[in-house]
């Protein structure tokens, strides 16, 4: 009875920090994201007088907005530790992210493990489904200059004619530094069998944690963005070119994420709290943009070696809790990514500060007016 009454209280406990945790996040997201919208507008002369300072001011903002989001994660225990090589060091030059997706979380995730890498997150764009155009975080996404990709062979060869035309359009102008795809194109679990039928019948490798990637974004990227002196084609087009002194895009970061026990976070399970602390791991790869072929063919196998990689890196994790150590190398070093404490309260404090200033702010214009 005393055990069962236990359970009940353990229950109820965790039902009431869910609710309150749900209330946090909607309040919050009610104040921010409004107040980065009004302050952006208000700021539209120095866009038209000062781009560079504008977008600058954007991407703080933007950083913000993230770290509030990844903040969610970490007051919950939900943590990272990181692997592989160290992607501080090129966290000023131009960088293609791909990254395994799973889940929800997955976004989550990287929102969290890359708020300590510099100036990378304000200055980041992320490839991603076009359903995210519509939630909350949608109008920030569009503000920001991400790109919203449809899935499926019916829209296929349109978007990627966007995505180019998108790259050539903002991604130099808004000085960004990273861009971020998922390659596999949806979730692990909505994917997979799909991609090893393909497998099988295309006498490809049997995956079981990864999916075969698709070529087509990682392509137009690689085309769009890489220096002519690297791979003999335009840099985003002439316009664009003689506008940035940009050395290109100069490494491909990829980027492995596990879960204890294979079972990913959602975001409602990061928004909610109710799952115990868990450590998120996440493995870096780094390679020179000139050692990754631009041929149709040559490219498709050198990407499709990654994701076999990051099955093997996969498998070694799950046996073992551990990434395996790089080759030539005895033992595999982790580090843990941390975030303060008080600088997230300081955000979120200015956050509520400012919906607070611009509600007042209305106010007065409404009593002036009418």
């Amino acid at each position: 009875m005393a055990e069962t009454l236990e359970q009940a209280q353990r229950v109820g406990y965790t039902c009431l920090r869910a609710l309150l945790r749900f209330a946090f996040m909607v309040a919050n997201n009610l104040v921010a994201i409004p107040s980065y919208v009004l302050y952006l507008i208000v700021l539209q002369p120095l866009r038209i007088l000062d781009s560079k300072s504008f977008w600058y001011i954007e991407g703080v903002l933007f950083k913000w907005l993230l770290a509030m989001v990844a903040s969610w994660g970490w007051w919950a225990g939900y943590t990272v530790v990181e692997w592989g090589d160290d992607v501080k060091a090129v966290s000023e030059d131009e960088a293609m992210v791909l990254v395994n997706h799973q889940a929800t979380g997955d976004v989550c995730t990287l929102m969290m493990c890359l708020q300590d890498k510099g100036t990378v997150v304000r200055q980041m764009m992320w490839l991603m489904d076009h359903i995210f155009k519509y939630t909350n975080f949608g109008i920030v996404s569009l503000i920001h200059g991400d790109f919203f990709i449809r899935q499926g062979r019916a829209h296929r060869d349109q978007q990627l004619v966007l995505l180019k035309d998108h790259l050539e359009k903002y991604y130099r102008s808004r000085n960004r530094k990273w861009i971020v795809l998922f390659p596999e194109g949806g979730f692990l679990r909505k994917r997979r069998e799909t991609s090893q039928a393909f497998a099988k019948k295309n006498n490809l490798p049997f995956l079981k944690h990864v999916t075969l990637p698709r070529l087509g974004a990682t392509q137009v990227i690689l085309k769009t963005l890489v220096a002519p002196q690297e791979n003999g084609t335009p840099s985003g087009g002439d316009a664009v070119r003689k506008e940035s002194k940009s050395k290109g895009l100069q490494w491909v970061i990829d980027t492995t994420i596990a879960y204890p026990k294979a079972e990913p976070i959602d975001i409602q399970t990061w928004i909610l709290g109710y799952r115990q602390p868990t450590v998120t791991h996440v493995h870096y790869r780094i390679f020179p943009v000139k050692d990754v072929p631009a041929e149709p063919e040559a490219l498709t196998n050198w990407l499709y070696q990654r994701f076999i990689e990051k099955e093997d890196l996969l498998t070694h994790f799950y046996e073992t809790g551990a990434f395996p150590p790089p080759q030539g190398q005895t033992k595999a070093t982790s580090r843990e990514m941390t975030l303060s404490n008080l600088w997230l309260v300081a955000i979120q404090s200015f956050a509520f500060l400012s919906g607070g200033m611009w509600y007042c702010l209305f106010q007065y214009l409404y009593h002036c007016l009418f």
